[in-house]
C-alpha cells in the first residue's frame, strides 16, 4: 500500500495563469491537463532549484483550479476546438492542421516540500518568491505563464510548516486553506469507481470496470413510475454525486522494458524505452474548505516497472462533515 511520501512544508504558488495549456489530458478525456503534467512540472522544477544551489526535494503537488477557459467553439450539440492554421512548409505548401485542445487557466499549484533551508522564515519567503520566478519561465502543461490582473498580494508564494506535532499541523493548514477559496481541487475517488463497479455487477455479472467508468463519466436517465397513480417523470443519477470527472492517471506497461537506443526515433537515445498505454481513473473536483489534511489534495508518483505500472495517487478518503468556523479578521 503507497502513501504520500513524507513532507515539512507546503510551498504555494498562488494564482497563476497558463495560457494555451495542453486540454487533450488522454485520447479519451479533455477539459482540463493530466495531474501527470504537473508531476513532471514538479520534478522539472526540482532540477531548476538545484541548478540555481536551492536544495528543496519535491514530494507531492496539489493542483487548485480558480478559473477556466477552453478554447472550443460552441455550435449546438458539437464542440470543437479552435485550431491555428501552421505556416507553410519549405515546399510552400500549406501544412496539415494538428489537432491541439488549447486551454487558459488561473491556477495555483501546492508543493510538498522538504528542505532544512525553509526552516527559516525569512529565507522562506525568499525562497518561495525564487521558486515563483523559476516557473515564470517555464511551460506548464505545455502552457506559457504570462502576467495575472491579481494583485500583488494575492499572487505572493508563501510557504505553510510541517514540522511540529500533528495537532499544530492541522491548524496550520485549516488556517492556510482558506486561501485557496475559490476554487477547486482535483482528488481520486477509486472508491465511488468500485462501489459503481459493485452495483453493475449485481444487474450484470459480466459489467467490467470500463463500464462503471464509463457510467460514472455521464449523466445516466432512466423513466420511473408512481406505483400509485401510475405517473413518472425522467430521473438522473448525478444528484449527491459531486463534480465527478473521468482522469488519466498515468501509463501502463504494453511491451517489455527495451534497452537503450534500442528503439528508433525514440526522443531519449539513452533511457531504456517501454511502449505504454494511459490508466484512467474517476477524480472529484472539491472546494478546498472541504479538505482535513493536506495529504488529500496533494498527488505523488508511484512507479512500479517490475509490474509495468507508472501512475500518479493521490490519498484522499471521505470523512464525516464537521462544522466549519470562518474567521474574516
Amino acid at each position: 500500500m503507497t502513501e504520500c511520501p513524507h513532507f515539512e512544508h507546503l510551498l504555494v504558488i498562488p494564482r497563476l495563469r497558463i495560457q494555451n495549456a495542453n486540454a487533450i489530458s488522454s485520447p479519451l478525456t479533455h477539459g482540463f491537463p493530466s495531474i501527470t503534467a504537473f508531476v513532471g512540472l514538479m520534478w522539472a522544477l526540482e532540477r531548476q532549484t538545484r541548478a540555481v544551489g536551492l536544495d528543496l526535494q519535491f514530494n507531492a503537488v496539489g493542483v487548485v483550479a480558480h478559473d477556466f477557459d477552453e478554447q472550443t467553439t460552441d455550435s449546438g450539440f458539437v464542440r470543437t476546438f479552435r485550431l491555428t492554421r501552421n505556416p507553410i512548409d519549405r515546399d510552400g505548401k500549406t501544412a496539415a492542421i494538428v489537432e491541439e485542445g488549447r486551454i487558459h487557466l488561473d491556477i495555483s499549484l501546492v508543493f510538498a516540500v522538504q528542505s532544512q533551508a525553509l526552516n527559516d522564515i525569512a529565507r522562506a519567503k525568499e525562497i518561495a518568491q525564487e521558486v515563483r520566478q523559476l516557473i515564470a519561465g517555464m511551460r506548464v502543461a505545455s502552457g506559457t505563464v504570462v502576467t495575472s490582473t491579481a494583485s500583488a498580494a494575492r499572487q505572493a508564494p508563501y510557504v505553510i510548516a510541517q514540522t511540529g506535532d500533528d495537532d499544530g499541523r492541522d491548524k496550520l493548514f485549516q488556517q492556510n486553506k482558506m486561501r485557496l477559496l475559490p476554487g477547486f481541487v482535483l482528488v481520486e475517488r477509486q472508491d465511488l469507481l468500485e462501489q459503481r463497479y459493485q452495483d453493475l455487477c449485481e444487474k450484470d455479472p459480466a459489467a467490467s470496470r470500463l463500464d462503471a467508468w464509463l457510467s460514472l463519466s455521464r449523466i445516466n436517465r432512466s423513466w420511473q413510475a408512481d406505483a400509485e397513480d401510475g405517473r413518472g417523470q425522467w430521473r438522473h443519477d448525478w444528484e449527491g454525486r459531486g463534480w465527478l470527472v473521468p482522469i488519466p492517471l498515468g501509463y501502463g506497461a504494453l511491451t517489455d522494458l527495451q534497452p537503450a537506443g534500442s528503439v528508433a526515433n525514440a526522443r531519449d537515445a539513452t533511457t531504456p524505452f517501454r511502449f505504454v498505454e494511459s490508466l484512467y481513473g474517476i477524480g472529484q473536483w472539491l472546494s478546498p474548505h472541504r479538505l482535513q489534511s493536506p495529504q488529500q489534495m496533494l498527488w505523488y508518483a508511484d512507479s512500479q516497472p517490475e509490474t509495468g505500472l507508472y501512475r500518479c495517487r493521490n490519498d484522499y478518503c471521505t470523512t464525516a462533515q464537521t462544522e466549519y468556523e470562518f474567521n474574516f479578521e
